[in-house]
Order: C-alpha cells, then sequence, then structure tokens
C-alpha cells in the first residue's frame, strides 16, 4: 500500500499575476522580519485571512478548514488544505505546504516542518482560537510565544503607494455601483432587484480594470423603509414606495482590498422631518471630513462629532463610530481595530493611513423622519490634510430619485 503524506508540496502549473508586484509583497515580509527581530520571535505563525492575504497576496476560502501563513528569517510559507490543490501556490509570494486530511492536525505538522521545535513563536491573539492555540502548543513545544495582533495591524495601517493606488481604484468601482443603484431605484421596485443591479455593474467594472484577478465577495446591501435601521441589514424583498428613505451600500472586494459608498437617500420626496435629520447628519459628515488631517487622534476628532449632534439634540441617535480603517478587510474577516473613529481609540492620524467618515442617525419607527441616515467617504490623509476618493455626491440636492 502507497504510504500517504501529512503534506506535500503541491506546485501545480504557473505563478499567477498577484495584485500587487513581488516587490511589494517583499517589502511588507521585510517590514514583518523587523517585528519578529524587535519581539525576539522565530517566526511568525498567522491564521486569520487578512494577515495572510497582506503578506502573501493569498486570500483563503476555510469552509471549516484552517490556513496558515509562516514567515521566518529566510522562509514565507502558505499553508493550505488539499481541497484547493494548486491555487494557494499559484495566487501567494513565496512557498506554499499542501496538507493532507489522512489524519488529524497534519496542519500543525505542515507548520511544524517550517518553524522548527521549541522555538519563539509570533502569533494573532486577535484571531487564534483557545483550540488552535492549544495545539500549537502541542506541535510546536514553543520556547515562548509572543502576541503580534497589534504590531502588525500598526503596519497594515500605513498603506503603501501601490495599497493607495488600489484603494483609489475601490472607490471608483463603488460609485460605479452607487449611479446603476440610482438608475435602478423606482416605486415598486424590489430591494433585491436594485442591489443586484448594483453588484452586477461593480462585478463588471472590477472585471474591466483588473483583467487578471480572482472575482469573488463584492455585493450590494440595499436597504428601504425601517430595514435602513441598521448599518447592516440584509436585502429583502421590500418592494419600494415614494417617500421611502433608501439606503445605498456598495462594497467592492479586489483580491482581498474591501471600499465602500454609503449614501441616504429617498424615493421621489422626502418630508421635512426627515429632511431635517439627514441635513444634520451632513453637516456632521462634511465637520468630520474637514477634522481629518494628520495630528488629530480618533478620540479628538469623535468627540467634535458628538459636540454637533449634542447641540442639535440628536446625539442620542448615534448608533456606531463614525468611521474605520480600509485595506485588507471585509464583512466577515479583517479590521485594523486601532483606527477606528470611537471615544476609546487615541490613535493619532499620520499621511498614509486610510480611514471612513460615515455618521449615522437612528429615529425608531413610527417617530418622524425614522429611518437610518448614513452617509460614507473614504479620506487618505496627507501631509496636511485628506484627499476625499468618494465621488459620488451626498445630501438631497442629488438623492432624491425615482
Amino acid at each position: 500500500m502507497t504510504s500517504r503524506p501529512e503534506f506535500y508540496r503541491f506546485h501545480n502549473g504557473e505563478k499567477a499575476a498577484l495584485q500587487f508586484a513581488d516587490s511589494e509583497y517583499a517589502a511588507r515580509v521585510a517590514g514583518l522580519r523587523k517585528i519578529l527581530i524587535d519581539t525576539g520571535a522565530d517566526a511568525a505563525v498567522f491564521s486569520s485571512m487578512h494577515n495572510i492575504s497582506y503578506y502573501s497576496g493569498f486570500t483563503y476560502c476555510a469552509f471549516g478548514r484552517p490556513y496558515a501563513l509562516v514567515v521566518t528569517a529566510s522562509e514565507c510559507v502558505t499553508i493550505s488544505a488539499g481541497i484547493d490543490a494548486g491555487q494557494p501556490w499559484r495566487r501567494c509570494y513565496g512557498d506554499n505546504i499542501t496538507y493532507t486530511d489522512w489524519q488529524r492536525d497534519n496542519y500543525w505538522r505542515a507548520i511544524l516542518s517550517v518553524t522548527g521545535s521549541g522555538k519563539v513563536i509570533g502569533y494573532e491573539s486577535d484571531h487564534l482560537s483557545l483550540l488552535q492555540k492549544s495545539k500549537l502548543d502541542a506541535f510546536l513545544s514553543p520556547a515562548k510565544t509572543v502576541d503580534l495582533y497589534e504590531p502588525t495591524m500598526r503596519q497594515r495601517m500605513h498603506k503603501s503607494a501601490a495599497e493607495l493606488e488600489m484603494i483609489r481604484a475601490g472607490a471608483a468601482v463603488a460609485d460605479v455601483g452607487g449611479y446603476a443603484i440610482r438608475d435602478a431605484v423606482k416605486e415598486g421596485v424590489r430591494e433585491i432587484d436594485v442591489a443586484m443591479a448594483g453588484r452586477d455593474a461593480m462585478e463588471l467594472e472590477i472585471a474591466k480594470r483588473f483583467p487578471d484577478a480572482e472575482y469573488r465577495d463584492t455585493w450590494v446591501w440595499f436597504q428601504s423603509g425601517i430595514n435602513t435601521d441598521g448599518a447592516h441589514n440584509p436585502v429583502t424583498s421590500r418592494r419600494l414606495q415614494r417617500g421611502d428613505i433608501l439606503s445605498l451600500n456598495t462594497f467592492p472586494m479586489i483580491s482581498g482590498y474591501y471600499t465602500a459608498l454609503e449614501r441616504t437617500m429617498f424615493v421621489g420626496e422626502v418630508d421635512d422631518a426627515s429632511l431635517n435629520y439627514w441635513q444634520a447628519n451632513v453637516g456632521a459628515h462634511e465637520l468630520g471630513i474637514s477634522l481629518l488631517k494628520p495630528g488629530a487622534s480618533c478620540a479628538e476628532v469623535t468627540h467634535q462629532i458628538n459636540e454637533f449632534f449634542a447641540e442639535r439634540d440628536m446625539l442620542q441617535y448615534r448608533t456606531f463610530g463614525y468611521g474605520h480603517s480600509f485595506g485588507v478587510l471585509s464583512h466577515y474577516y479583517g479590521r485594523e481595530a486601532g483606527l477606528e473613529l470611537r471615544e476609546d481609540i487615541d490613535t493619532v492620524l499620520e499621511p498614509g493611513m486610510v480611514i471612513s467618515m460615515e455618521p449615522m442617525l437612528t429615529i425608531a419607527d413610527g417617530q418622524p423622519g425614522a429611518g437610518g441616515y448614513r452617509e460614507h467617504d473614504i479620506l487618505i490623509i496627507t501631509e496636511d490634510g485628506n484627499e476625499n476618493i468618494t465621488g459620488y455626491p451626498y445630501g438631497p440636492e442629488f438623492n432624491v430619485v425615482g
């Protein structure tokens, strides 16, 4: 009987063109190796989609299986499941090892083949489960473990020129979806039909701009009426009615990089109470954009927008923080949690960071002006201010439609 391996290298076909040049990934891995030196780690063992994608270009599809990236002073190796065959190798920077499922925990045996035993191992406390941490300890027998969650997050906060180019392209694709949605809004149309129009327009635009990419996960949340009360409410088959408040939300995903466009809209007409909340939210949005500049802290920006709403007796309607980072992230993985506009985040803005401004007010059903109001632009922090890379207009003049 032929022996079955615990893991092997299946380098099938030729390397594909990644979303960035090899030199971009080499620079990121060099930055990570500096982190390893600074923390005294011999190897990084990453399990999160965001760090694996950031350092290797490979964005995995877990389906209940663990994946990894192992980086040492000399190696950069993705660890993938046999079900994916050669695709992870074709779509990653560096080497790849495929683990088999002939016996349990071949994943950790593959990792051990790169790290060796008894080393200082860096891991991600924000992602590694208690179960997998216990297996790391059992299989790798680390002399010590160090948490790389925060230093890698801080590295991801500072975007390279290539990343900024990618994010600008994503914002432009989001705008394309926005215009397609605007054209699709009519009385009697279902939310799902409007959402599909925006998604299809973005998919086609991504394929045109990035012919060598793999395509996945671009989506639209388009909500109406009471369905606008939350920022992440799913699409339904509710039919649009005249006077409805709408939330337009387009989310292109390009090779692991997420961008967004979010706008308040109304069908046909907007009543006075709704207009009052909408204009206030637009005012907070414009104030917030003006505050995003080098040297400002996330908490300081948050407090100033809070004051704006408090002066109008609307602060109680705020539902979440006023903005967040962009880059390698999605609705199911990743986020630079240290770059959010909240009261408890003291991070100081620096050139090269990318952050949204997205105030939202939610007025309960049955109250005048009921619904959720949200505007969302993406800002690149520059040397003396910011660059707004969102082009689709906000406010009542453009977004009372249908």
